[in-house]
C-alpha cells in the first residue's frame, strides 16, 4: 500500500497525491556546480567548445594520488584551491543563464532545462571535469515571440546536442599525452 492520500476538499476529490514517479535517468550521475566559487573555477579552466549563442568551459579534475594503507592522509601532491572546490571527481555541470541574453524568467529556466536535460545523454562521454554552459548571445525575439515556445525549445536542444558533441571525447581516442 503505498503513502499516497485522498484529497478531501471540494473540487479535489477522488485525487490521489504524493503518487506521482518521477522520470527515469538513464546513464551516470552528473554533480551539480552550486557555489560562485565552483562556477568561477569552472570558467576559468578555458572553453572547450562554442555554438553561436553557447559556450562550454572545462576544468579538468585530476585524482589526487592513492592513500596508503593505514594512513589517514593521501599520498601525493596537495590539491589546487580549484581541485579542493570539487569534493568527488565526477562530471560536474552547471548552467548559467544571465539576464542580459534572457529577460524572462521562463525563458531563463526553460534553457536550463534543456541544459540539464541534454547533458543527462552526453554524461557518459563527458570527461571528469567541471563544465559550465554559458548563454553567450540572445535568441532572436522577433523569431521566438514566445518566451518559452517549442520553437525555442527546439532550437535551444539543437545547439546544446551540437556543443556537447563538439566536447565529448570519442571512445577508442587517446588524449595526448596519455600513457596506456
Amino acid at each position: 500500500m503505498t503513502d499516497a492520500r485522498l484529497i478531501q476538499s471540494p473540487g479535489y476529490a477522488g485525487r490521489r497525491i504524493g503518487t506521482r514517479k518521477s522520470p527515469v535517468v538513464q546513464g551516470p550521475e552528473v554533480q551539480r556546480l552550486k557555489t560562485r566559487p565552483q562556477f568561477q573555477a569552472a570558467l576559468a579552466g578555458g572553453t572547450v567548445s562554442r555554438t553561436s549563442h553557447f559556450a562550454l568551459h572545462r576544468l579538468t579534475l585530476v585524482p589526487r594520488a592513492t592513500q596508503s594503507p593505514g594512513m589517514n592522509n593521501p599520498v601525493g601532491p596537495a590539491l589546487s584551491p580549484e581541485q579542493a572546490l570539487f569534493g568527488v571527481v565526477d562530471v560536474w555541470l552547471g548552467a548559467m543563464v544571465p539576464k542580459r541574453w534572457a529577460r524572462r524568467a521562463v525563458t531563463r529556466n526553460a534553457i536550463k532545462r534543456q541544459i540539464y536535460n541534454v547533458s543527462m545523454h552526453f554524461a557518459g562521454s563527458l570527461p571528469c571535469a567541471a563544465h559550465v554552459v554559458r548563454l553567450r548571445s540572445e535568441f532572436d525575439r522577433k523569431h521566438f515571440i514566445s518566451a518559452s515556445s517549442d520553437a525555442l525549445k527546439t532550437a535551444v536542444r539543437a545547439e546544446l546536442e551540437q556543443l556537447f558533441a563538439r566536447a565529448v571525447i570519442p571512445l577508442g581516442v587517446e588524449v595526448a599525452g596519455a600513457t596506456p
